[in-house]
């Protein structure tokens, strides 16, 4: 059973990918921490480098964005002819590798969109090969080709998905099928193509008549990007705990998926919705270094700017049998929970991983294709090393957004040993959601919350709103005290009882 398990307040929202009972994924979006990814921007060339091929162009945000050489588009320049394999969207080859310095000069105005969000210290990536995502169809205004995703088996319904798409194709850019437009019927496809369409006429509109950098067109809230890109008839239910986002994603759903609307679901138990699902504890669990195994051994996952490391230990585990044999249904198992890490931390970029010495090579071989089997699974894309004779396992994954660490923690003094501990923010919203929890059928008209110093200073400057808005709503006084020899992620929360 899949389900999407969706929590909203006014200061975030996050989802929860769950499959059997199981976190699988999280995604996080603040409204003072915006994902960028898809928005399309007027902006302006600052810089161009020849040496390495790219150029820095200014969008408005805080840091310039890159601009690759390969994602220039080819009315800026350059000859390319498409590739035979209509799977892939960006499969173009140059005749004559163009230079980035004959495409672009400094100063010059140029569409482009976000392909992936800044991270880090690093500004964001654009391209200028803008694409425009449906519920059934991407359309992409600078490609001139049919392409359907590999996913859909089918050869009789790729071939009628095909005929619809070339039916109502624009007269400039190309259509890719996605796996959602599978079963639906020639009017859906029709109104996905419509809409998107559209939607690349208006962008046009805005960046004629709007002065750059600006921002010309927004990419949807993480919730509907999920439900556009996730929800089919293999997700059984989406469980929202807030009404006016539940009536959102009821509208989306009627315009693009009506026959999917009865899985969608207003929570209205008495418990907190990620309590309920237990993943609350799973986040906490995935923020911490050491990850035990049910055998008795453990992970270290250790991220830094440049890679993360993960190294599997026996710990506790000692074996019924051969030593071999006891480290061979370790690495197996840390296999396994490196799959499940990957996903639910969202861990992205180079990756290596250290499993404990094997001296057989079928021993290596079993490891690597248990962890390839569990790398099938998911939605990011991995590419993966044979495992040496040392034990180790180069890897990247796709790394579109922070990690869940880096969303939810800082760096500071009072991490015991992880380098990091969970942000003044996130403890803020973690205090928020607790007093809704414990005030709850709970008679008294004064609420104390003991913390940290750092976080009693954010709930009386930059959230202090949030706090007379809490106050509003439960009808109760709330009292800060502030307490240095408390650890900075730990708080109480007293209630004088009426």
């Amino acid at each position: 059973m899949k389900e999407l398990v969706v929590n909203v307040n006014a200061k975030e929202k996050r989802v929860a990918y769950l499959q059997d009972g199981v976190v699988k994924e999280i995604y996080y979006e603040r409204a003072s921490e915006v994902d960028y990814t898809g928005n399309i921007y007027k902006g302006k060339v600052q810089r161009v480098l020849p040496g390495m091929q790219a150029a820095f162009v200014e969008i408005g945000l805080e840091k310039a964005s890159f601009l690759y050489v390969s994602d220039v588009r080819d009315e800026l320049g350059g000859d390319f002819e498409e590739d035979s394999d209509e799977d892939n969207k960006n499969s173009k080859s140059w005749k004559e590798a163009p230079q980035i310095q004959n495409l672009l000069k400094p100063g010059q105005e140029v569409m482009v969109q976000i392909a992936r969000g800044p991270i880090g210290t690093k500004g964001a990536r654009v391209t200028s090969n803008i694409s425009l995502a449906g519920r059934s169809v991407v359309y992409m205004p600078t490609w001139n080709k049919v392409g359907i995703s590999r996913r859909i088996s089918n050869d009789t319904e790729r071939r009628r998905l095909k005929a619809i798409v070339k039916k109502y194709q624009p007269e400039y850019g190309g259509i890719i099928l996605r796996t959602a437009a599978e079963s639906l019927t020639e009017e859906q496809v029709k109104t996905d193509i419509e809409y998107l369409v559209k939607t690349w006429q208006d962008t046009l509109e805005k960046y004629k008549n709007n002065r750059g950098p600006t921002l010309i067109q927004s990419e949807l809230d993480v919730v509907l990007k999920l439900v556009r890109d996730t929800f089919s008839n293999d997700i059984e239910k989406i469980l929202i705990d807030d009404k006016e986002e539940y009536e959102k994603i009821m509208s989306f759903i009627e315009l693009y998926m009506p026959k999917l609307k009865d899985k969608v679901h207003y929570y209205r138990g008495k418990e907190a919705l990620f309590d309920h699902y237990g993943i609350e504890s799973e986040i906490n669990r995935a923020l911490g270094s050491k990850v035990w195994l049910k055998s008795g051994g453990y992970l270290i996952i250790d991220q830094t700017e440049a890679l993360t490391t993960i190294d599997v230990n026996t710990g506790k585990f000692v074996g019924r049998s051969n030593l071999e044999d006891t480290i061979l249904k370790t690495n197996l198992e840390a296999a396994k929970e490196i799959g499940y890490q990957l996903r639910i931390r969202n861990l992205g970029g180079i990756i290596i991983l250290d499993f404990i010495d094997m001296e057989k090579r079928s021993s290596r071989d079993k490891v690597y294709a248990a962890l390839r089997e569990v790398l099938q699974q998911d939605r990011a894309k991995t590419t993966l090393s044979r495992i040496t004779e040392l034990g180790l396992v180069e890897m990247t994954r796709k790394r579109t957004n922070e990690s869940l660490a880096r969303v939810l923690c800082e760096d500071c003094d009072f991490c015991d040993g992880r380098g990091y501990h969970k942000s003044r923010k996130t403890i803020c919203y973690e205090i928020f959601r607790k007093v809704l929890k414990e005030t709850q059928g709970v008679e008294g008209s004064r609420v104390e919350i003991w913390a940290h110093p750092m976080v009693c200073d954010l709930l009386n400057g930059e959230e202090q709103y949030s706090l007379v808005e809490l106050e509003k709503k439960l009808l109760k006084k709330i009292v800060l005290k502030s307490d240095d020899t408390l650890n900075i992620e730990h708080y109480d929360i007293r209630i004088e009882e009426g």
